[in-house]
């Protein structure tokens, strides 16, 4: 049986691959986020690193600074983080500093992400500050937005076709997705 929390989770998730939808019809590496409070979407964004020249433009980025000047606070807590792929080091880190309650993401990049892949920052027992966190909802769409948006771009760039299990600088460098 499927909890009101599991629907949830999808129903914002949803929200955030289509805000990926977005970057990619953009040019932009297709990573899309949502931040909720209260039961209400406060900011949804996507990656603009390649539009804004601006490396720290990652979608995780965009909805906290967001969040933070919509609620009038940078204490972001009783909020939830939407993600269709696990944060790299400089987000994860973010989340942690911004006080987000809870992380949801969909696709795990075992190649950058710090939350369970390759770091655990958003749980380590140094910091002050720790996150709920949920993976893996949508894994399946949220890998899937990243691989078709890769394939296209080789084409385009006529690079050569690498493994279609992989996909280039999703956090700037290349990751498997799960």
């Amino acid at each position: 049986m499927t909890d009101r929390l599991e629907l949830d989770d999808e129903y914002y998730m949803r929200l955030a691959l289509a805000e990926a939808a977005k970057a990619a019809a953009d040019g932009e590496t297709p990573v899309g986020a949502v931040l909720v409070a209260d039961g209400q979407v406060v900011v949804a964004a996507h990656n603009m690193r390649e539009t804004w020249r601006d490396a720290t433009a990652h979608a995780e980025i965009l909805v906290i600074r967001e969040a933070c000047r919509a609620l009038g606070r940078w204490r972001l807590t009783g909020s939830t983080v939407y993600v269709t792929i696990e944060p790299c080091p400089m987000c994860a880190g973010a989340l942690v500093l911004s006080r987000v309650d809870r992380l949801v993401y969909g696709a795990a990049d075992p190649k950058a992400g710090a939350v369970a892949s390759v770091f655990s920052i958003v749980n380590n027992p140094a910091l002050n500050h720790r996150l709920k966190v949920t993976a893996g909802v949508l894994a399946a769409e949220c890998g899937e937005v990243l691989r078709d948006f890769f394939r296209r771009r080789r084409l385009e760039t006529g690079a050569a076709a690498g493994s279609p299990d992989k996909v280039d600088d999703v956090h700037g460098e290349v990751a498997e997705l799960v």
